[in-house]
């Protein structure tokens, strides 16, 4: 795969924006995660924050540090000798044990009718998938992840729910995530996983980083409580 000619936008007075792709791809994922890495070893400690997503990696940095010509150039040089990280592709797979049910996840019956599929069935499609982490965002712990398989693939809701409960396992599109706390969102629920997502007292505070590999394991209620879930039911329209 070569490389396109990325892009290089201002996105502030401490920031560039490193505009790589411009679709969705995992394989997209290794020349994000490379550029993180060296990026870090290139800004050091005039490096505030880095934000990756799909296609493109903001770079935050201390203008008092560093001037913002002087970053760019780096980019610049950076870019100019990407290559793709071996590391990546073999990433560590987590898994998210997950109660599918519709007392929470009150969209399981939704997209089963959309799909043309039994809830089984689509309980089956989300599990076996293999997801990649491709950002973190929206929420601290919130992992945009994808790709949902085509058939289960689901628009959000028209009215955004104003309570998500904690854990809730979601489709949007083809992208799935599961909500690290409570919190509004418009995303179709699909069960609810007792993991805990953000932890301010864990190294990097999130369970999930970009790049990672991510499985939903089906569980039991029983083995969802035991694992420290919140079984309490949800209305559909909450």
């Amino acid at each position: 795969m070569t490389l396109a000619l990325p892009r290089i936008e201002s996105a502030g007075l401490d920031g560039w924006m490193v505009r790589l792709f411009d679709s969705i791809d995992e394989a997209n994922m290794p020349w994000l995660t490379a550029l993180v890495r060296q990026c870090e070893a290139s800004l050091s400690d005039a490096l505030v924050d880095l934000v990756p997503s799909y296609t493109t990696l903001l770079v935050i940095f201390d203008p008092l540090v560093i001037e913002p010509g002087d970053v760019r150039q780096r980019l610049q040089q950076l870019l100019a000798n990407l290559e793709p990280d071996d590391n990546s592709a073999a990433a560590d797979v987590v898994e998210l044990p997950t109660w599918y049910d519709t007392r929470v996840g009150p969209e399981l019956e939704r997209i089963a009718e959309r799909a043309g599929m039994s809830i089984e069935q689509v309980i089956e499609a989300h599990s076996q998938t293999e997801y990649r982490v491709f950002a973190l965002g929206f929420a601290p712990g919130f992992a945009f992840m994808g790709r949902v398989a085509e058939a289960i693939a689901c628009p959000r809701l028209d009215t955004p729910r104003r309570h998500v409960p904690k854990g809730s396992v979601a489709i949007a599109e083809r992208q799935t995530s599961a909500y690290p706390q409570v919190s509004p969102g418009g995303w179709n629920l699909i069960g609810r996983t007792p993991a805990v997502l953000f932890d301010r007292h864990r190294d990097g505070f999130s369970l999930l980083r970009v790049g990672d590999r991510v499985r939903f394991v089906p569980v039991s209620q029983a083995e969802f409580e035991q694992l420290g879930g919140d079984s309490q039911p949800m209305e559909a329209r909450a």
